[in-house]
């Protein structure tokens, strides 16, 4: 979990380095990130959201499990009806994530323009969020600012592998903050 935080704390430079260089401020928008399903693959990721649970005082964690629960379930309503629900992250409260310093690897670099570097060389590019793209436009600023995060990711795959060996956790992980926090409380992982 140190490792973790260290590459955390790079990713998070990283980004503030480039945003810096665009100008790019996130203050929240209309096409709220936090509102967005993302899904989160790593054990890592899952484990160091544990971590920062237990971080918080009991009755803040009760109502983020609630709300968990109530995201959760409007999904799994949502997918029946076959239909897309935005709804906010349940650790969002006040307009600011409750576990940022423990905010998983998407949550940390979504927003601004990026590549990944596909094996064989193709770049798949990303322009950004919509916030940023407005941000930009207004002050003119077009031109596109290199940001691989390749690296990260593949530092991620490795720490990722490391764990898996030591643990011996063979499961694919496919899930959204709000259904890990639920995995926690059915696990049963202290939250008191």
């Amino acid at each position: 979990m140190k490792r973790l935080g260290t590459l955390f704390g790079e990713m998070d430079r990283a980004y503030a380095a480039v945003a810096g260089q665009y100008g790019f401020q996130c203050n929240g928008c209309a096409d709220n990130c936090c509102m967005t399903r993302f899904y989160h693959h790593t054990l890592l990721e899952y484990l160091y959201l544990l971590e920062g649970l237990q971080t918080l005082e009991s009755d803040v964690r009760h109502t983020i499990c609630d709300k968990a629960l109530t995201v959760t379930a409007g999904m799994k309503a949502a997918d029946r009806h076959g239909k897309a629900l935005r709804i906010m992250c349940p650790l969002n409260r006040n307009d600011r994530c409750t576990l940022y310093p423990y905010r998983p690897m998407i949550c940390r670099l979504h927003g601004i323009p990026h590549e990944l570097q596909r094996t064989g060389g193709n770049a798949i590019k990303n322009p950004g969020c919509d916030a940023f793209l407005h941000q930009c436009r207004q002050r003119g600023q077009t031109n596109y600012i290199r940001f691989d995060r390749t690296p990260f990711y593949r530092q991620m795959a490795s720490l990722e592998q490391e764990l898996r060996r030591q643990t011996g956790y063979p499961d694919k992980i496919k899930l959204t903050i709000a259904q890990m926090l639920v995995s926690i409380m059915d696990n049963a992982y202290e939250i008191d």
